[in-house]
């Protein structure tokens, strides 16, 4: 598909040739950063009708376990963000984890070198540390000054009768590096500012700078959306890309760059992965919604319409424009996010909203692992009486956990019982009871019953008469529809619940 920025974004490209990637590291958990960055990328590729291609950038082997590479899968598979190639899933163009790929990464240093393109530096950590110092006390630019450059072979020779071993550095060009990035406009870095960078370590280890580029060449990435803080790396990697088309690796074209606006927390400060909320497993274990997150993170410098914040991934996806990301950074607000996810719990059918309950249900020990049909039964009919009124989904095992629990396990919480069970509470659980021992177990029944006896019977307002029976029935403040709840519940166990109550008053 085309839009009306298309020829801007692609160029001379077709939709269906546009590859995008999500590169994430498995050495920790997902963030709400990391996120938004996935689901930009994934929105642009499928808004295009092009391809999104997960790649484990695991080069770090000594912080990854098993666990991580499957907890990336899992959470990109949590959200729905679902990729085209990539572990798991495979392609023409992997393999498509890092740690995989060091053969790769070797054959083309080795080209580089031989073309002239890269060079061996046996400059000293120590030499390294004067020249920089000396060039910042002259008021010039403290980057690597190109020492090893152009040595002459006896230069050369002597570092390594030394036995030093060099890393291996990129020549960077002597003209400026101009880019048009896809949020941010035209961007460009001067020489003098742009020193040339290690691409392998002394000890063979290829780094990020090498291997990002590389990989995005020969898995053809178009278009590279990612977060402002690489916005410094990218004339480095521009120009490995101009030496990797020179020595005839990937297609030849250097991918179109968009750099997202950082996501900022409280105090104004970028937000970390230390931060509280920024991990996408806190979100599932509150039960967020996947679509409503994901929906809150879109707004983080893109929105849909100036007049609407709520949409479905479909809208998304066919709303997309890149060239509409705000450059400048987006505060995370969790009141709007929840406010955001609530908005979507409202829009699931109901069905589906009680098959969401149950694995918050059953985890906290409500509903077994295979719900019986009358449970089922009784969490269908519920679903009308809380849905409005919940924000996550882990809010349902406080909403509607008295439905399920055993009487012997059914206990009524202090603080209600302390602030509700005093007084003349006593005395309104006693009419309950008696009003409602024969009447007809409906909703319309027992709210006229108890109106009779508590409001016109014993003056009561509405809050003092049923504040009491809502306590009793739930053993919370705050539940369902009490008469409905009543209803759900059963005779049996409402009349339980409120003698209960009263030996508590």
């Amino acid at each position: 598909m085309t839009d009306r920025a298309g020829s801007e974004v692609l160029g001379e490209l077709e939709p269906s040739q546009v590859r995008v990637r999500f590169p994430p590291s498995p050495t920790g958990l997902l963030t709400v950063g990391n996120i938004r960055s996935a689901l930009f990328n994934w929105a642009f590729a499928r808004h295009y009708g092009g391809k999104l291609v997960l790649r484990i950038e695991d080069t770090d082997t000594a912080r990854n376990t098993e666990e991580s590479y499957r907890y990336t899968y899992d959470a990109l598979r949590w959200l729905g963000l679902n990729w085209d190639e990539g572990p798991e899933v495979g392609g023409d163009l992997g393999p498509y984890l890092q740690s995989e790929r060091m053969d790769i990464y070797a054959d083309i240093v080795t080209k580089l070198l031989a073309a002239g393109k890269a060079y061996h530096c046996y400059c000293s950590q120590e030499e390294l540390d004067q020249r920089r110092e000396a060039a910042r006390t002259a008021g010039q630019h403290s980057g690597y000054d190109g020492h090893c450059r152009d040595l002459p072979p006896e230069q050369l020779q002597a570092y390594v009768d030394e036995g030093r071993r060099p890393v291996v550095r990129l020549r960077m060009p002597d003209h400026p590096i101009v880019f048009d990035d896809l949020v941010r406009g035209e961007i460009t870095f001067l020489p003098e500012n742009l020193g040339d960078y290690v691409l392998v370590r002394a000890n063979g280890y290829p780094l990020y700078p090498l291997v990002n580029p590389v990989d995005d060449a020969l898995m053809e990435i178009t278009h590279v959306l990612r977060g402002e803080d690489l916005l410094s790396s990218t004339p480095r990697q521009i120009a490995l890309y101009e030496a990797l088309a020179e020595i005839g690796v990937g297609s030849g074209r250097t991918p179109r760059f968009g750099h997202l606006p950082f996501v900022m927390g409280e105090g104004n400060k970028r937000l970390s992965k230390r931060d509280k909320g920024s991990g996408l497993t806190e979100y599932v274990e509150r039960g967020f919604l996947p679509e409503g997150l994901l929906n809150y993170l879109a707004l983080l410098g893109w929105s849909i319409a100036e007049d609407r914040d709520v949409f479905t991934m479909a809208e998304m996806v066919e709303a997309f424009d890149i060239r509409k990301v705000n450059s400048n950074s987006a505060r995370f607000d969790p009141k709007k996010c929840e406010a955001i996810n609530a908005a979507h719990m409202r829009m699931l059918p109901r069905d589906e909203f009680a098959e969401r309950t149950i694995p918050f249900l059953v985890g906290a020990g409500l509903l077994p692992e295979q719900p019986a049909e009358a449970q089922l039964a009784v969490l269908h009919a519920a679903v009308p009486l809380v849905q409005e009124r919940m924000n996550m989904l882990s809010e349902s095992v406080g909403m509607l956990g008295f439905l399920f629990v055993d009487d012997a396990a059914f206990t009524i919480d202090p603080d209600a019982a302390a602030k509700v069970l005093t007084g003349d509470a006593g005395t309104v659980l006693d009419a309950s009871a008696k009003a409602l021992a024969g009447v007809e177990w409906t909703t319309e029944a027992i709210e006229a019953a108890l109106r009779a006896a508590l409001i016109e019977g014993l003056g009561l307002k509405p809050k003092n008469a049923f504040g009491p029976v809502r306590v009793a029935i739930s053993g919370r403040r705050i539940s369902p529809p009490l008469f409905e709840s009543m209803e759900l519940l059963g005779r049996e166990k409402s009349l339980h619940r409120l003698e209960l109550a009263r030996r508590t008053s």
